[in-house]
């Protein structure tokens, strides 16, 4: 493993650069970022390995917003190495596997490293998931009546900024959570709250919500994914507060509060 030293790049590769965490990420990194992505000025593409190394060159540090196949991550890794990078930040997720693939390939890149564990993003709600559903007035998932901290992903791009330009956070893997856990009626009060349209919770079965996924468009692996960990919110095995924005901000993590008050519901 390297020692750390402060990166001082004029070009940080950000992949996922239009998507979540990638847009705010390039946000914070201002003239060091170099956006990527398939509808970017710098395009990459993982089904297209053309895209990869013009993507790379001549940059530092990449962060990894990873692809569905971890086979490509393993591919990327050594020609990112080969092409001078010495850093990489890997968007993973929580309950990850101590042998995930798309860890190890991070892990084993012989480059400083760091792997970010966040929880469920608030900004489902009115980004991406759970937006629709709530706009209309509805949403249905497995979850029960179980709770979970979910977090601001201002918070993820924020200690991801630090990892990708700070000295300090090689070899690290930070488990990032909001600071509080809170159910599914809960969020969808407080939402209601701000928007003055209620919005019903319904608690459905994990089969039931699956189906529904893939009438969507989802792929079965990831509708299977996504329900998997619905239903460990459901059973309680998410509910637990994690440290990582803390230990790398010096802060505690935005409230859902926070999130609400700088969401499209404001």
């Amino acid at each position: 493993m390297s020692t750390s030293t402060a990166i001082n790049a004029s070009s940080i590769l950000v992949l996922g650069a239009t998507g979540k965490t990638g847009r705010r990420v390039t946000d914070l990194l201002g003239a060091a970022a170099r956006p990527a992505s398939r509808s970017s000025s710098t395009r990459f593409d993982w089904s297209d390995q053309d895209t990869w190394e013009p993507a790379l060159a001549g940059t530092t540090a990449v962060y990894v917003v990873p692809p569905e196949d971890p086979s490509l991550l393993a591919e990327f890794v050594p020609l990112a190495v080969k092409s001078g990078v010495t850093r990489l930040v890997l968007l993973s997720m929580r309950g990850a596997p101590d042998d995930d693939p798309f860890e190890a390939a991070i892990k084993d890149s012989g480059v400083e490293w760091t792997i970010l564990r966040p929880t469920w993003f608030m900004q489902n709600f009115d980004e991406d998931m759970f937006a629709a559903p709530v706009q209309h007035g509805e949403l249905a998932v497995p979850a029960g009546g179980g709770v979970h901290p979910f977090i601001d992903v201002v918070d993820i791009a924020e200690v991801a900024l630090v990892a990708l330009t700070q000295p300090g956070h090689d070899g690290q893997t930070y488990e990032l959570s909001g600071p509080e856990a809170l159910s599914f009626p809960e969020m969808l009060a407080r939402i209601t709250e701000i928007t003055g349209k209620p919005v019903q919770y319904d608690d459905i079965a994990p089969e039931e919500f699956v189906a529904s996924m893939r009438t969507l468009g989802y792929p079965g692996e990831i509708a299977d994914l996504v329900t998997m960990l619905l239903v460990r919110i459901r059973t309680g095995e998410e509910a637990h507060l994690s440290d990582g924005v803390r230990r790398v901000l010096g802060r505690a993590p935005r409230t859902f509060a926070d999130y609400l008050g700088s969401s499209k519901f404001a």
